[in-house]
């Protein structure tokens, strides 16, 4: 069945852009309103075509390259919950980016970015997934860039990792098709062999989506933008779009384009991927000292979490993943509104300069308090159950591998645990600061969609068999035995993580008393021995993908122009001074005598003739 309808959710929010991009910064309301038109056409539009099956075709390119949609079970999913985080935030922004210098660009960019990722979602060619996934490239950097010149760096290092992300994808889509035998539809595409080449594209194909999503090591553009960019777009972008864009691909090639087993070596690679994403982010999080900063490391580690679980290749695991991405997105942007609610109304971010707003914005730290339980995964709100899947999937790999990538995803509990605890007590108990004496609660319009997210939380949580049999279950499809709605199986498991969650308080507690205020509750961590000197390097970016790739191009090109100028030295000093040395000995010799000039050649004669009777 052919629709049109399917390209509504690309060109109404594309068109829109446009004309954002050519209308007046004299006229803030009216690209508001073609913002919040954009994003509520997408949203009743993506209501009415959830969970129906449609299809677009067209001649496009040409050698069977056609621009074809898919609507079906997972994309309708994905795509609601796109329109959905995308109509929230820009209400959101109503108030937060009113009067900024760069609102009429930040709408125009977001527009845009929904037009790009819809098609994404929908694409159902490889090759027209990556003319959506390459111009969301152009498109972040543009929305980078609405933080203002300075943060000019920023937007250059997130389009060169995301680039480089990229063009390994471009690499794997290549080695797919010709894989699949020409073809390029993915719904023609079924369970490709993971022989040396198939394992080569999947992996090719796997960077591209966990880039997207944030993990390590495409990850580091992340936090930068969190100082620089208007919060807003955190809460859009990295912590709601981008997971459900990159886990919605990391899904597809492992559900449907590839044959991929548990316990193969690419499945561990992948949980090996998703294990160290969650611990070295939740590492640096635990330390940071700016709200948004802290929030962004924990944007890059709680992708790990979807790795791992979709790296199990078990039902279980692919389920938690799946569950844990949009419960994700849901309290990540809950708490970056939270963050941005603290911002507007204090002027700062700065955990040092905060404290006591739990009194002065009740319903903001209410919200903070649900979506920080969410990620920390306290019972009964959603991140819990999706965590325990991941846990119990890693389990079920089995051996010793397994128990390890299980000890990873709990540690990292404990650790995320323990830096929401500072970040809630710093910011929100405590004593009232300078900056935070007259503060008031942020306006509804900002509050309301922290409140519906929180709600999600909650809902998500305690009936989490709405979004696990009506949403995810159904996307592994007859590859699932019994469902997994409800309370853990595993009543063990749980109890080890309400155990992880006591000793996280405890460690919080403990840190308060050693240190005396709230914000060094994790000091005795991040300057314990050996760890002192590791988070040092680290905080001077000793560690930081681009850095080391910017060192180096900067060896190589110190190398290229030693080089340089020692070959210009051979050709412009070492040649002319021996030609100069030569010319000098060749007047001595040759110094007008007759008889040097006969015995020279003859010399040379005999000389040869030497050589050709002793070499025969």
């Amino acid at each position: 069945m052919t629709n049109t309808m399917l390209l509504i959710p690309i060109i109404v929010p594309a068109l829109l852009a446009l004309l954002v991009f050519m209308s007046s910064k004299k006229y803030p309301l009216f690209v508001r309103c073609l913002s919040v038109l954009g994003v509520s056409i997408n949203l009743v539009l993506s209501i009415f075509m959830f969970n129906k099956n449609l299809n677009f075709d067209a001649a496009w390119g040409g050698f069977g390259i056609d621009f074809s949609l898919r609507l079906y079970q997972f994309s309708s999913f994905i795509l609601l919950a796109v329109s959905c985080f995308a109509f929230l935030i820009v209400i959101y922004s109503l108030v937060f980016m009113k009067n900024h210098k760069n609102e009429k660009l930040f709408y125009a960019y977001l527009l845009l970015t929904v037009a790009l990722v819809s098609g994404a979602v929908l694409a159902n060619n490889l090759v027209v997934l990556l003319f959506f996934w390459e111009g969301l490239l152009a498109a972040l950097f543009g929305m980078i860039m609405t933080g203002g010149k300075s943060v000019y760096p920023t937007a250059v290092k997130a389009f060169i990792l995301s680039a480089v992300a990229d063009f390994c994808m471009l690499l794997g889509v290549g080695m797919t098709i010709v894989l699949a035998g020409g073809v390029s539809r993915m719904d023609a595409i079924n369970h490709l062999s993971m022989n040396s080449w198939g394992g080569f594209a999947f992996i090719m194909l796997m960077i591209g989506a966990i880039a997207k999503a944030g993990s390590m090591p495409f990850h580091s553009w992340i936090p930068d933008a969190a100082n620089d960019t208007p919060l807003p777009f955190m809460a859009f972008l990295p912590a709601a779009l981008d997971k459900l864009l990159g886990i919605y691909f990391l899904a597809r090639i492992s559900l449907d384009l590839f044959d991929f087993k548990p316990g193969t070596s690419i499945s561990v690679v992948m949980m090996t991927i998703g294990a160290v994403t969650i611990l070295v982010a939740v590492m640096m999080a635990l330390i940071q000292k700016d709200f948004k900063r802290l929030l962004s490391y924990h944007a890059i580690s709680q992708v790990g979490y979807m790795i791992l679980g979709i790296g199990t290749a078990l039902p279980i695991g692919i389920v938690g993943g799946l569950f844990h991405m949009i419960n994700h997105a849901m309290y990540k942007s809950c708490l970056f509104l939270t963050g941005g609610s603290v911002e507007k109304q204090t002027g700062t971010t700065d955990l040092n300069k905060l404290g006591g707003l739990g009194r002065k914005m009740p319903i903001t730290f209410i919200c903070f308090l649900v979506a920080a339980a969410a990620i920390s995964g306290v019972p009964p709100f959603n991140g819990f159950f999706s965590k325990e899947l991941i846990f119990d999937g890693a389990l079920e790999t089995g051996g010793i591998s397994g128990g390890v990538f299980y000890f990873a995803a709990l540690l990292g509990a404990f650790l995320t645990a323990a830096s929401f605890l500072k970040l809630g007590h710093a910011a929100f108990l405590g004593k009232e600061t300078t900056q935070t004496k007259k503060v008031k609660e942020s306006s509804w319009i900002m509050l309301l969609p922290m409140i519906i997210i929180a709600s999600g939380c909650v809902i998500f949580g305690v009936y989490n068999a709405l979004p696990l049999q009506h949403l995810i279950e159904p996307i592994i499809g007859n590859r699932l035995e019994g469902t997994y709605a409800g309370l853990p199986h595993n009543w063990m498991l749980v109890l080890v993580s309400s155990i992880v969650l006591v000793l996280a308080f405890l460690n919080h507690l403990y840190g308060i008393k050693r240190t005396g205020k709230s914000i060094g509750a994790v000091d005795h961590i991040h300057y314990a021995p050996g760890l002192k000197t590791i988070y040092k390097y680290a905080e001077l970016r000793y560690f930081d993908p681009y850095n080391i790739g910017l060192n180096i191009i900067n060896i190589g090109s110190e190398i290229s122009y030693y080089i340089d100028r020692a070959i210009d030295w051979v050709y412009n000093s070492f040649i002319v001074w021996l030609v100069n040395i030569l010319s000098v000995w060749s007047r001595k010799i040759y110094n007008g005598s007759q008889s040097v000039f006969v015995g020279w050649p003859l010399a040379g004669v005999i000389v040869i003739i030497i050589i050709a009777i002793t070499t025969r």
